[in-house]
């Protein structure tokens, strides 16, 4: 990929979103293009805070495992997204695990690197501010849907969430497999296929290979508030 294309994908990403040609210049001085193939960790929960990624193709799960074993998904972050940024901030060690499900070609920011780079432009610290900020609402949001809300529910407000807004007759994209869609709702794949085949029987979704037609907006709103549940 040549540096005139990166430069493209680091404008655009909403953690460099507002940043001067020359900052984004800057930023890919100090970057190094590192490769993963799929299964690939980038780390683990507890490793050094060495730096963060942005992820030029591909999609990495960003997730965390119980004393038991059990995985539970944070985030699905695919082309232009960032991730490990915590790290870089706080200076500590890496909160949760990071895993390519497909391969992936990606930008590493070593933090010293990013960290000097940051003293002498302190608008890079903002505008990562601002994205953390973003990203903390919607990791609040996923401990209230697993703490407060059944797995209905959960569905229905992630299938709101890829939506975006739009209203009914809605296709949806799904971009990962079943059995990661289950671990990012905090569930098992069986029990997602028959949520699925019940929200489809009563006429909320239509169900493809890889998509999801949302058929009663305000009906899948009702699930994700608690106000309706699947008979």
């Amino acid at each position: 990929m040549k540096n005139m294309d990166i430069l493209k994908k680091i404008a655009a990403m909403p953690l460099f979103a507002g940043l001067t040609p020359k900052q984004c210049e800057s930023l890919l001085a100090i970057s190094q293009e590192i490769n993963f193939e799929q299964g690939q960790s980038f780390f683990s929960e507890g490793d050094e805070g060495t730096g963060f990624y942005m992820i030029l193709t591909g999609r990495v799960k960003i997730f965390k495992l119980s004393m038991e074993g059990k995985e539970q998904i944070l985030h699905i972050v695919g082309s232009e997204e960032a991730f490990g940024e915590v790290a870089v901030f706080t200076g500590e060690h890496y909160p949760a695990s990071a895993q390519a499900i497909t391969d992936c070609r990606t930008l590493f920011f070593p933090r010293l690197a990013f960290v000097a780079l940051v003293n002498q432009n302190p608008s890079l610290a903002l505008n990562m501010l601002a994205f953390l900020s973003s990203r903390l609402r919607k990791l609040t949001q996923l401990v209230e849907n697993l703490s407060l809300k059944e797995v209905p529910g959960r569905l229905a407000a992630y299938l709101l969430y890829l939506s975006n807004g739009k209203d009914d007759s809605a296709l949806l994209t799904l971009d990962i497999s079943k059995n990661q869609l289950a671990g990012l709702l905090g569930t098992i794949p069986e029990t997602l296929s028959r949520i699925l085949k019940r929200m489809v029987k009563e006429k909320y979704i239509k169900t493809g290979t890889r998509h999801i037609q949302i058929l009663d907006h305000k009906g899948l709103a009702d699930l994700a508030s608690g106000e309706r549940r699947l008979t």
